[in-house]
C-alpha cells in the first residue's frame, strides 16, 4: 500500500478508533471517539467520510453499530497487530493500568545515565498519564527488565509516554533467549 498523509486530526481520530476498538474489539460509536479526542461527534463524522474513502476504517450499520479500523489502518499508522502479545504491565502512581499493554521500549542516551530516557510505545491510550507521574514498565518478557521513571512527556497520537528513567533492572541469572 502507497503511503497515506494523514492530517494531525485524522491520525488522532484514527489512532482513538485503533485504541477503542482494541479494549472492546467492536464497532466504536461515533461519540466515543468524540468523547477520546476531545472534539465534536458530527466533527467525527465527517472525518470518518474522508477515512472510509482512503479505505482505513468500515462503516457498521445498525443500532450497535459504528466503526472498525481496517488493517490498512494499522498501516497508516505504522502500527503491528499481534494476535497473541506479550502482555507487559505497565503500573501508574503504583496501580497497574488496565487495557494497555508495552508494544516497545526505545532507550536513548545510556551513555549518560542523568539524561537517559525511554519512549515506551504502547497499545492503548496514554491520555491518562501526565508530566510528573510516576510509571514503572515491566517485567518484559525474555529480559525480565523493568524500568522504573518519571514521565517528561508523551505523544497521544502516536500512544508513547517518553520517561525519565529513575531506575532500570534486571535479574542477574541469564536470560531465556
Amino acid at each position: 500500500m502507497s503511503s497515506i498523509e494523514l492530517t494531525s486530526s485524522q491520525k488522532s481520530i484514527l489512532t482513538a478508533l485503533i485504541n477503542l476498538y482494541g479494549e472492546q474489539e467492536d464497532a466504536v460509536k461515533g461519540e466515543a471517539i468524540a468523547e477520546e479526542v476531545d472534539r465534536n461527534p458530527g466533527t467525527i463524522r465527517n472525518q470518518m467520510q474522508s477515512l472510509k474513502a482512503l479505505q482505513l476504517v468500515e462503516g457498521v450499520p445498525g443500532p450497535k453499530g459504528g466503526y472498525k479500523p481496517t488493517s490498512n489502518a494499522y498501516e497508516a499508522l505504522d502500527i503491528q497487530r499481534m494476535d497473541e502479545p506479550a502482555d507487559v504491565p505497565i503500573y501508574h502512581e503504583g496501580g497497574q493500568v488496565e487495557g494497555i499493554n508495552v508494544d516497545g521500549i526505545d532507550l536513548s542516551s545510556v551513555h549518560h545515565p542523568e539524561l537517559c530516557r525511554a519512549e515506551i510505545h504502547v497499545q492503548g491510550s496514554v491520555r491518562d498519564f501526565h508530566e510528573g507521574d510516576s510509571v514503572t514498565v515491566g517485567p518484559t518478557p525474555l529480559s525480565k527488565l523493568v524500568i522504573d521513571g518519571t514521565v517528561d512527556g508523551k505523544d497521544d497520537t502516536a500512544n508513547i509516554l517518553i520517561l525519565r528513567i529513575d531506575d532500570m533492572r534486571a535479574p542477574d541469572e541469564p536470560a531465556e533467549h
